[in-house]
């Protein structure tokens, strides 16, 4: 199984390279994640939680990698973590089940 320190890495390598090569389109997203990440009628972590749980129904590991991280920095804990794994695994059955490992791999890998 991957690195998740280095999915991380590597997702971040791409980002800064869309946003030299397309800043406008990037920037755009990145403000819009900003605006919406921001404490609202529900605060920060949660929405990360969130964001975990559709990352393992879309299957995306650079998703898992980037939410876990922001769900670290923000202290979330590990059980926290894996309920919002098990929402996804919910909403998309079996294939979901399989991505849980790498919400684990992450919480450890990037520790």
């Amino acid at each position: 199984m991957e690195d998740m320190k280095k999915i991380l890495e590597e997702l971040d390598a791409n980002l800064k390279g869309f946003a030299k090569d397309y800043p406008e389109q990037t920037n755009a997203f990145f403000d819009f994640m900003e605006k919406v990440e921001k404490d609202g009628a529900l605060d920060r972590k949660t929405k990360e939680l969130v964001a975990l749980g559709i990352a393992v129904a879309k299957r995306c590991k650079y998703c898992i990698a980037f939410h876990v991280n922001n769900l670290l920095q923000l202290k979330a804990t590990k059980d926290e973590i894996m309920e919002a794994g098990y929402v996804g695994v919910f909403m998309d059955g079996g294939p979901g089940m399989t991505y849980l490992q790498l919400v684990e791999k992450a919480i450890e890998d990037l520790k």
